[in-house]
């Protein structure tokens, strides 16, 4: 098993002997193979990915990118908690709460990744179902319990 910064790290990843290079933005990480994506982001900013909104199953979509494996002809959407890293993968897209996560990483890339957002999500989002810029999931609250956290909140001095 290749070295890692510390003991408590080993126990997050899978087993692997090599790190394999991926781009993210157009700026190039080594990532231990046999791990996920979302496992892959992890190793690169241990201090945020952990802290992060992602539910590590698939159902929150924060996870989303958008990445061109090396053998394949264009880019198509994947959910990083889901998808295998591998040699070569190439990630042009980033889901808002990534870039967050990893804004201290990439530098100068995530500062001007919210213009590459806005262009990427206008252009590819009815095709492939991104999330719009800043999407939250829809919260139903029922109108009983709507009125009972207002009637609470009016009691609440500042």
């Amino acid at each position: 098993m290749a070295d890692s910064e510390s003991p408590l790290m080993d126990d997050a990843f899978r087993p692997y002997e090599k790190l394999v290079e991926i781009t993210i933005l157009g700026k190039t990480f080594l990532v231990p193979e046999r791990n996920s994506l979302l496992r892959a982001f992890q190793f690169i900013s241990p201090e945020t990915i952990p802290y992060g909104r992602f539910c590590w199953n698939q159902e929150c979509q924060y996870c989303k990118v958008r990445c061109q494996l090396s053998d394949d002809d264009c880019s198509r959407p994947i959910l990083s908690c889901k998808f295998i890293v591998s040699e070569g993968m190439d990630i042009s897209w980033l889901a808002p709460e990534l870039v967050g996560c990893l804004r201290a990483k990439l530098g100068a890339v995530a500062s001007s990744s919210s213009k590459l957002r806005e262009s990427e999500t206008a252009s590819v989002a009815p095709e492939t179902d991104f999330p719009a810029q800043n999407a939250d999931p829809v919260v139903n609250i029922p109108a009983s319990a709507e009125a009972f956290y207002q009637e609470k909140s009016s009691n609440l001095k500042p």
